[in-house]
């Protein structure tokens, strides 16, 4: 399928490359847009149950896709429409008990910022900022960090450690340990659970996926600021029984507690330095699975819009689109492959743990 007709999200294996989900993303017709939303408030006053601490009446604000049903006590033939009827019920006392989310935990520490997902027990994305002074300081040793679990997340939501051992997966970094060697601290800060998503081991976490990482750390030769943004996606696949699109996957642990991700993205935002300045985006897709090393990097390649749509997140929201650039028009999106013991061994490292 050719990239301009959206070669992408459905990467459902390394054979498939970016076909699939490109296929669910573009087969449907675009349909019209909900007309504009009104605005509706209504007065609410909270107290708590326990306390007895009253708080001050609050207007909270809901949001309809559609305009608001005929009043009932409005003749089209009386100018003069009716006092509108009190409502008997209050759905948003609910609030009293507490709100029920849902909640993005956010984790901010000096070499990543993270948002996580309570659901999958994986982030649903985790920032980072690279520079070619940061990868130049030497001052981390990753033989002196340790994967630990979020403690900041409250304990039944969180990612624990057991959950990985015998799951043939990975603790795959989301911000990678060798982007933080700037300190101790920010490379420890890489090791909390809240920065891993269950990935295959051999022939993508330890092969592919990091020969990307090192692309985006190479970007820093030409580019004086680079900006990327990783996250697990949960794509659908087309069941060949019916036909129809369907959504699988495992979950490791027992109990069962963290999803493993279909597919991982990144978001490249590459600066060129001015304030105000142009910055080159590249958006990748990539499945969970064991990927040739000969397979081209664009390959890959997808619009940032297939990326928001499929996670739910907006990524350049506040970035003029005459600031921006395509990122592989300007750099050659390929790979350097290295093998696995010879970066193990310039990183100072042994076999990851499972």
């Amino acid at each position: 399928m050719p990239l301009k007709t959206l070669a992408f999200v459905g990467v459902a294996s390394a054979a498939a490359g970016a076909g699939l989900a490109s296929a669910f993303f573009t087969s449907r017709s675009p349909k019209p847009a909900p007309p504009p939303a009104v605005l509706l408030t209504s007065p609410v006053a909270v107290s708590s149950p326990t306390s007895g601490t009253s708080f001050p009446n609050t207007t909270i604000p809901t949001t309809s896709p559609y305009p608001p049903p005929p009043n009932p006590a409005f003749s089209s033939s009386d100018q003069h429409p009716l006092p509108p009827i009190p409502a008997p019920v209050n759905p948003s006392g609910i609030f009293q008990y507490g709100f029920p989310g849902p909640r993005s935990d956010t984790r901010m520490t000096p070499s990543l910022t993270s948002s996580y997902d309570r659901r999958t027990r994986n982030p649903h994305w985790v920032a980072e900022h690279i520079t070619p002074a940061s990868l130049l300081i030497q001052a981390g040793d990753r033989k002196h960090s340790i994967f630990a679990e979020d403690e900041s997340i409250p304990a039944m939501f969180r990612g624990k450690l057991k959950d990985y051992f015998r799951s043939g997966y990975d603790r795959g970094h989301q911000v990678p340990a060798a982007d933080a060697k700037w300190s101790q601290e920010a490379m420890d800060a890489t090791f909390a659970l809240s920065n891993m998503c269950p990935q295959v081991g051999d022939g993508f976490n330890r092969d592919y996926w990091a020969h990307f990482e090192d692309f985006c750390r190479r970007l820093t030769h030409r580019y004086p600021s680079v900006r990327i943004v990783t996250g697990p996606l949960y794509l659908p696949a087309r069941d060949p029984s019916d036909g129809k699109w369907r959504v699988s996957y495992e979950v490791i642990g027992s109990p069962p507690n963290i999803a493993v991700p279909t597919h991982f993205y990144k978001v490249i935002y590459a600066e060129d330095g001015r304030t105000g300045g142009n910055v080159s985006i590249g958006a990748f897709v990539l499945p969970n699975a064991v990927i040739d090393n000969n397979k081209p990097l664009k390959d890959f390649e997808v619009p940032l819009e297939i990326v928001e749509r499929a996670s739910g997140l907006e990524f350049a929201s506040q970035l003029p689109v005459e600031r921006r650039r395509g990122l592989c028009r300007e750099v050659d999106c390929s790979l350097i492959i290295k093998e696995y013991a010879q970066r193990q061994k310039s990183f100072g490292k042994g076999t990851p743990k499972l």
